[in-house]
């Protein structure tokens, strides 16, 4: 890499704009993959689980990089099942806004207060957060779109519903400081 020269660089990105063009198209299929197999333990499927989490912000409201985040909160799961909530946020970290790509960072250790005890975890570890101020954002986040989203007997909207709202947050400029603004909480829902 270091003997290389401007013009080499500049050729190899004009010849990868074509690949981060369809990072979109990679997402969604990876996303359908999800639905292959149902999620170990559940009665539902991975893509499931993402497609209730999505509807159910719809539903409540919520904006296109919310609805996104919920859909994509654990796409990180087949690569990265022990940090599938960092592998997730950083997929979607430079096309969402910061506290979204936040709250799906850290939604594994807010997910503990449900469950944590059961493995003799702390179920309280979300706590250290308790003065981020997205940490309101990512409990309720949590609370209403996450641990619900287990439902086999859910109306879940179908993927095709969310396929515009990927192409389109997965098509902006990434790290846009118009887009992230950084430092800005923004409400889950309307």
């Amino acid at each position: 890499m270091k003997d290389g020269t401007a013009e080499d660089y500049a050729l190899l990105a004009e010849l990868e704009k074509p690949f981060i063009a369809a990072t979109g198209e990679r997402v969604l299929a990876e996303l359908a993959r999800h639905g292959e197999a149902t999620l170990e333990g559940y009665r539902i499927t991975r893509l499931e689980h993402g497609l209730q989490a999505a509807t159910r912000a719809e539903r409540d409201g919520a904006d296109l990089d919310w609805i996104v985040g919920a859909l994509l909160h654990d796409i990180g799961d087949g690569l990265a099942p022990q940090n599938h909530d960092r592998f997730s946020a950083e997929v979607i970290r430079p096309f969402v806004r910061w506290d979204v790509a936040w709250v799906v960072e850290h939604h594994g250790i807010f997910q503990m207060l449900y469950y944590g005890h059961h493995y003799g975890w702390d179920r309280n570890a979300r706590d250290r957060f308790r003065d981020h101020p997205c940490f309101d954002a990512c409990a309720t986040f949590c609370e209403r779109w996450d641990q619900s989203s287990f439902d086999p007997d859910y109306d879940s909207l179908p993927l095709d519903h969310f396929v515009p709202m990927v192409r389109e947050v997965f098509a902006r400029k990434a790290y846009d400081p118009a887009v992230i603004r950084e430092g800005e909480v923004t409400a889950l829902t309307a």
